[in-house]
C-alpha cells in the first residue's frame, strides 16, 4: 500500500464508502417493510457504536503518523548537530588531516542532502547514495585512525573519533526512523471499518426510507481528508507534508561560506 499514490488511495476509499452506503441503503429499503421500531432502534445503536470505533481508529492512526513524523524531524536535527560537531572538531587534527577531513565532510553533507530528496520507493537511487556515503564514512574513519597513530595527543584526536562515531550513529538512527511506518494491517483495518460504517449508515437510512446523501458525502469527504493527512505524514519523502532539511541546509551554507 505504501507504493500506491496517496491521492489515488483516498479517492478509491471515498468511492468505496459511498458505494457501500448505497448498497446498505438498498438493503435497508428492501428490509424496511418487515422491520419494527425496536430493530430500527437497535440498528441506530449499532451505527453509533461503529462510528465510535471509527473515530477511535482514525485518531489512533493519525497519532501514530504524527509521532513518526515528529521522530523523523528530530532525527534530522540530531544528525545535523552531530555533523556540525564533527566539522568543528576537524580543526583539532594536525595538518594535513584537518584539511582532508573538512573536504570529506563537505562531500558527506552534500550526499545527505541529495538522499533527503529521494523518494523511499526509489530504492536503486538510494542504494547508490548510501554506497557513496558508506565510502566517505570509511575514509573518515581511516583518516581518524591515521591521525591518532601520528598525533601523540590522544585526547584531542579522541574527541574527533567520538564525534564521527556519533555522526555515524545519527545517520543510522535517522535511516531507521525513515523506514518506520504505520503498520499496513492497521490501515487495512481502518479502511474496512470505513466501508462498513458507510454500509450501516446506508442501511439505517434505508430502514427510515430517508436518504441523507449530502451529509453522508460531506462526512465521507472529511474522513478521507483526515486519512489523506495521516498517510501523507507517514510518507516523509513525497506528498504535501515533508520533513524539512533546514538544519542540514544551514550546515551546507556554513561550509560554503568558509
Amino acid at each position: 500500500m505504501y507504493n500506491i499514490n496517496s491521492i489515488l488511495l483516498v479517492t478509491i476509499l471515498f468511492i468505496a464508502i459511498l458505494l457501500f452506503y448505497e448498497l446498505g441503503f438498498r438493503i435497508g429499503k428492501y428490509k424496511q417493510e418487515g422491520t419494527d421500531k425496536v430493530i430500527k432502534e437497535q440498528t441506530t445503536a449499532i451505527q453509533a457504536g461503529i462510528l465510535g470505533l471509527l473515530a477511535l481508529l482514525l485518531g489512533f492512526t493519525f497519532n501514530m503518523s504524527l509521532q513518526r513524523f515528529d521522530n523523523r524531524s528530530q532525527a534530522e536535527i540530531k544528525e545535523a548537530n552531530a555533523i556540525g560537531t564533527t566539522m568543528l572538531r576537524t580543526k583539532l587534527l594536525p595538518e594535513p588531516f584537518n584539511t582532508n577531513a573538512a573536504h570529506l565532510m563537505e562531500q558527506y553533507i552534500d550526499l545527505r542532502l541529495l538522499i533527503s530528496d529521494v523518494d523511499l520507493t526509489r530504492t536503486e537511487k538510494r542504494r547508490e547514495y548510501n554506497r557513496k556515503t558508506d565510502k566517505i564514512q570509511d575514509e573518515l574513519w581511516q583518516l581518524a585512525s591515521n591521525a591518532a597513530d601520528i598525533d601523540s595527543r590522544t585526547v584531542i584526536t579522541g574527541y574527533f573519533i567520538t564525534s564521527i562515531n556519533d555522526m555515524f550513529d545519527a545517520r543510522g538512527e535517522r535511516n531507521a526512523k525513515l523506514e518506520s511506518h504505520v503498520p499496513e494491517a492497521i490501515l487495512v483495518l481502518l479502511f474496512i471499518v470505513f466501508m462498513l460504517s458507510g454500509a450501516i449508515i446506508g442501511y439505517s437510512s434505508g430502514l427510515s426510507l430517508k436518504r441523507a446523501y449530502v451529509p453522508t458525502v460531506l462526512m465521507t469527504f472529511l474522513i478521507v481528508l483526515v486519512v489523506f493527512i495521516s498517510i501523507d505524514l507517514d510518507r516523509p519523502k513525497r506528498g504535501i507534508i515533508k520533513v524539512k532539511q533546514d538544519s542540514m541546509l544551514e550546515l551546507k551554507e556554513i561550509m560554503d561560506n568558509k
